[in-house]
């Protein structure tokens, strides 16, 4: 693919859009990034807050630590630290410089200040409207669709910002993405073009990666692994994955690279492909290359599903990561295209319930699929269309499990929601 080509460019985009650093579950975290907007307008503590949030946000939210809160949960805490520390600037690391005193701050907030939570009554499946007051203003703001995207912004009844249009990069994304493209622009990317971004992946994935096998975060799903199971590649590649989700669901502090909006599948999408890359001694910029397919195929499985789904976001990116690994042994369309429908037939049943320790068990099961979807091709076996969901071709397979997971498991969400709710 040349650099004239409008694609290269796009992919380009994507990737940098994508692959950004968050600090803690990232729902959380978009709820203390629209309160942390809402302080910086009101100009000091509120009084008064009221959150209308959709279900899939609330499912995210309600039992996982958000970092910084002494090993706090739930919506009324991510609100609290995010008026607390402010700087919206900061985005997904809004959290990420907690003092003592934003800590005192937020007990304060959570004892004296009304915080409020109802279910959004809008259409989106990623929605959050805060609405605070204190003596001097009323603020409102409002993200819609993806984690950093502020679309709204209200102070006193003067409306300072609103957005009605989708941004270039997720207009584009369903034209660009697709297997062929993806696998000819990660043979013929400038690695100047995407090496800054790839690194940062790299430094920061392993490093919480590490800190889930070391210490005691979640369930210890990554260590049970290693400790029973041994330290073959395969397991060594499912548990460095999941100890990173053990790390990050349990409140650890260090960032991670996301990929669509989610840690868990920045984390997915990547620290198996480079355990790969050290058994296999590849260079840096073979280990570079096939994180361009792990990573791109992740963002093209979730794009036909969308951002929040009952359709566990592991499985794309699990079933990706088998992919890059397969592209690492020399693989290319025909074994990815074939690993993708593989893993995609074996997993595409596992349920999201909101971010929790449990995730880090389903990434082990996605990413075991993804490889063992690579290792039916190379074995000469491989699931047909009308097995089920799958069809005939990887892009039609992939829009398939789109449906189902963005349309047909629509009853499923609010089944999941219903029943987390009566806990």
């Amino acid at each position: 693919m040349l650099k004239t080509d409008p694609k290269y460019q796009g992919y380009i985009q994507i990737l940098r859009s994508e692959l950004i650093p968050a600090m803690g579950c990232t729902e959380p975290v978009a709820i203390a990034l629209a309160c942390a907007k809402a302080k910086d307008l009101l100009g000091q503590a509120p009084t008064q807050v009221h959150l209308d949030i959709s279900g899939n946000i609330i499912k995210n939210v309600k039992s996982v630590v958000v970092p910084n809160t002494n090993g706090k949960r739930g919506i009324e805490t991510a609100a609290a630290i995010g008026f607390a520390v402010g700087h919206a600037e900061r985005e997904l690391q809004v959290i990420s410089s907690v003092t003592d005193e934003d800590r005192q701050e937020m007990t304060r907030l959570l004892e004296k200040c009304p915080i409020t939570v109802s279910p959004a009554t809008s259409k989106e499946v990623f929605d959050i409207f805060v609405d605070a007051k204190n003596e001097q203003h009323h603020a409102r703001v409002r993200i819609v669709s993806y984690h950093t995207n502020i679309v709204f912004v209200e102070l006193d009844g003067k409306v300072l910002l609103q957005v009605t249009e989708p941004s270039t990069v997720e207009l584009q994304k369903p034209s660009l993405l697709n297997v062929k493209d993806i696998l000819d622009f990660a043979d013929t990317a400038d690695i100047a073009d995407v090496a800054d971004i790839l690194e940062r992946q790299i430094r920061y994935n392993s490093a919480i990666s590490k800190e889930g096998l070391t210490g005691k975060w979640g369930a210890s799903i990554g260590r049970t692994l290693i400790d029973n199971y041994g330290d073959s590649i395969v397991i060594r590649a499912k548990a460095a994955a999941a100890a990173g989700s053990d790390a990050r669901m349990g409140g650890c502090e260090l960032p991670v690279i996301i990929n669509s909006g989610s840690g868990n599948q920045g984390m997915t999408a990547s620290l198996p492909v480079l355990e790969y890359a050290k058994e296999l001694q590849c260079t840096t910029e073979q280990c570079y290359r096939a994180l361009l397919v792990s990573n791109l195929l992740t963002t093209h499985l979730k794009t036909s599903i969308g951002r929040l789904s009952a359709y566990c976001g592991a499985v794309s990116a699990g079933c990706a990561a088998g992919a890059g690994i397969a592209y690492l042994h020399g693989g290319r369309y025909e074994e990815v295209a074939h690993t993708l429908v593989n893993s995609l037939a074996i997993v595409s049943g596992i349920i999201c319930d909101g971010a929790k320790p449990s995730c880090a068990a389903k990434i082990a099961s996605a990413v075991e699929a993804g490889i063992f979807g690579w290792k039916m091709y190379l074995s000469g076996h491989e699931f047909y269309a009308g097995d089920g969901i799958i069809k005939k071709g990887v892009e039609e397979t992939i829009q398939s499990v789109g449906r189902v997971g963005r349309d047909g498991m629509v009853g499923t969400d609010h089944e999941i929601l219903q029943i987390m709710t009566e806990c």
